[in-house]
């Protein structure tokens, strides 16, 4: 006898279609509203901002002529007016140096240096790949306890909600200082993702890629160099 195999109804269908779109939307909504709340305390002038031990100046693009693209331009910009105001004691540049021929944090520490700041007193992580990999690297291998975080508006909220899961006591100071134009719409939009990749790296407790012996940022940065 053969037996015939009753084919779904296209009302299963559609709800099955509507579940596996609506709960990866909620996890989507959940996890933005959890690092949007919990990210409090960020300021756009330098003058607004409280004293802490380090700027910690996330990485971003650097050009194939070695220049610095306009985002990270204005984080190193914004970080070397707090050094000037003594609003920090040592700055933390933490960046992608993953290939030897891109650097992320040295071309920021010699723009810095350039604008002022004693070589001595800038750091170099050499392993920031990511938001996560920069904040906890600064506490755990730069024994760092409080930060003004500097970064763009959009990337602040999560920058700031990974660093105080990290142990840090962190505020922010934004770096916007020009229009960023379709870039910056890009970075927008991914940020709704990379709030969801925060969560799930507090949630499952990730490792940085790499993390390595301790370099106190009490001492002298050139020990960092690299």
């Amino acid at each position: 006898m053969r037996i015939l195999r009753r084919r779904p109804r296209p009302r299963t269908l559609v709800i099955a279609a509507a579940v596996c779109v609506a709960v990866p939307a909620l996890l989507v909504a959940v996890a933005n509203v959890v690092v949007l709340l919990g990210s409090g305390g960020s300021v756009e002038r330098v003058d607004d901002a409280p004293h802490a031990q380090t700027a910690l100046v996330l990485g971003a693009q650097v050009r194939s002529d070695g220049s610095m693209s306009g985002m990270l331009a204005d984080r190193v910009a914004v970080a070397a007016e707090l050094y000037r105001a003594g609003k920090v004691d040592r700055v933390l540049v933490s960046g992608d140096h993953g290939r030897a021929i891109y650097d992320e944090p040295n071309t920021m520490k010699r723009a810095l240096v350039a604008a002022g700041v004693p070589e001595e007193d800038v750091f170099t992580d050499h392993a920031g790949f990511d938001t996560w990999d920069s904040v906890v690297r600064a506490r755990e291998v730069f024994q760092t306890r409080s930060v003004l975080v500097v970064t763009q508006g959009f990337h602040m909220p999560r920058a700031i909600w990974l660093a105080r899961h990290a142990g840090l006591d962190a505020h922010g100071v934004v770096a916007n200082r020009h229009d960023y134009g379709r870039q910056g719409q890009k970075s927008q939009l991914r940020e709704v993702l990379g709030r969801v990749k925060a969560v799930g790296n507090v949630a499952t407790g990730t490792k940085p890629r790499f993390l390595g012996p301790p370099v106190p940022i009490t001492g002298d940065a050139r020990a960092s160099d690299g």
